[in-house]
């Protein structure tokens, strides 16, 4: 279940970083604050396997 999770989050970020950083302005910020809150949830779960 966890595992999937995380294959979706990072299919997510994969995504939100191909499509949503293509316009410029407003949809070019929220894009980079999802990828940033990918990476953190990224960490966070490699923080809780260690």
């Amino acid at each position: 279940m966890l595992k999937r999770f995380l294959i979706l989050t990072c299919l997510l970020a994969l995504l939100v970083s191909t499509f949503g950083c293509e316009k410029e302005g407003e949809m070019e910020k929220a894009g980079k604050k999802l990828d940033q809150a990918a990476e953190s949830l990224k960490d966070s779960s490699k923080k809780l396997f260690e």
